[in-house]
């Protein structure tokens, strides 16, 4: 990546990508921020007063008013790096009217936690697929780091992964800041699908805990959930690495237990007994783990790794069994 990739844009209105849009704006790296929101009122409020006014209100907005719209295609053509941070769910909406064209030549980077549904793609497989675009144009970014902690400027990790590692080393130059640390990495598979699978495992620590069961149990699911990451991740792709490293470890470990942690918290309303539905409503949030189990089902038949987690969160979500009984039944298969 050369210096001349100094126009970034942040596509999302959420919590993630207004931390993405601090984080940028506080590294002193000379860059210019654009910002697309799907919002109309929120980008008026943010152009008028500096502030989402939706999410992480407390974060001083450091991007031009010019740079903030709701028009994509104007913003993607003026940027040379586009970092995507929209729900999984709603990616192929929010790119309706971007083609293959516009995104030729740009980098993109990832900081979306999910799967693309229908096509069953993590978002880099999404991005060369239909797009064209090539693994050492993308980037991945990975956690252990929660939108929350970073509006309050407290320490956290990144990991970016790429194809190219010029691009991986020159994005993460672009996140560091006192209160951020980079770490790069080439596992752009690995760290995504475990970025995917850590969700759905938080939503299990959830579901467990509005169940019932308590912090030893927590500990022996979490346990059992790194190994079954680790199963999955080298079965999609077999490459030497280490499960212990904070994009895999680390992140599951952040999400699983964190007060800040969506899909936690909305396993925890679907163990007391909430519908999706009114959980979804109740938490105004996306829980991408949600959306991603069903995936991660789908595409599981193709390697057939044993993945009891999964399948338990697949079944009480979108199977409707009973939370305490799976839980139950899957507490015979842990060790």
């Amino acid at each position: 990546m050369q210096s001349k990739n100094n126009k970034i844009l942040v596509v999302g209105g959420g919590s993630w990508a207004t931390a993405n849009i601090k984080m940028l704006a506080d590294n002193t790296t000379e860059k210019e921020i654009f910002w697309w929101m799907r919002n109309a009122q929120a980008v008026d409020h943010v152009k008028q007063f500096g502030h989402n006014p939706n999410y992480l209100s407390s974060v001083e907005i450091k991007v031009p008013a010019a740079n903030i719209s709701t028009d994509l295609k104007s913003l993607v053509q003026q940027a040379d790096i586009i970092l995507l941070n929209v729900p999984a769910a709603f990616l192929k909406e929010a790119l309706t009217d971007i083609t293959a064209d516009d995104l030729a030549g740009k980098k993109l980077v990832s900081a979306i936690k999910g799967i693309v549904p229908d096509e069953n793609l993590i978002i880099g497989e999404f991005l060369n697929k239909q797009y064209n675009v090539s693994f050492d144009d993308i980037a991945v970014i990975s956690g252990p780091c929660h939108a929350e902690e970073v509006a309050l400027e407290k320490l956290s990790y990144l990991t970016i992964a790429s194809g190219d590692p010029a691009l991986a080393a020159e994005f993460a130059g672009m996140l560091n800041t006192r209160y951020i640390k980079t770490i790069v990495s080439d596992d752009i598979y690995g760290t995504e699908y475990a970025a995917v699978l850590k969700n759905i495992y938080a939503i299990a620590g959830g579901i467990c805990h509005g169940v019932g069961y308590g912090d030893n149990f927590q500990a022996v699911l979490i346990s059992n959930a790194i190994r079954e990451l680790m199963r999955f991740v080298d079965a999609v792709h077999p490459i030497t690495r280490d499960i212990k490293e904070s994009a895999y470890l680390g992140d599951l470990l952040v999400t699983a237990y964190s007060q800040f942690s969506r899909n936690r918290t909305f396993g925890n309303m679907i163990g007391k007994g909430y519908t999706v539905r009114s959980a979804q409503l109740e938490m105004n949030m996306i829980a991408e783990g949600y959306y991603a189990v069903n995936c991660l089902h789908e595409v599981n038949k193709q390697y057939n790794v044993d993945m009891p987690i999964v399948e338990a969160v697949y079944n009480i979500l979108y199977q409707k069994r009973s939370p305490a009984f799976e839980m139950k039944q899957l507490a015979d298969k842990l060790n």
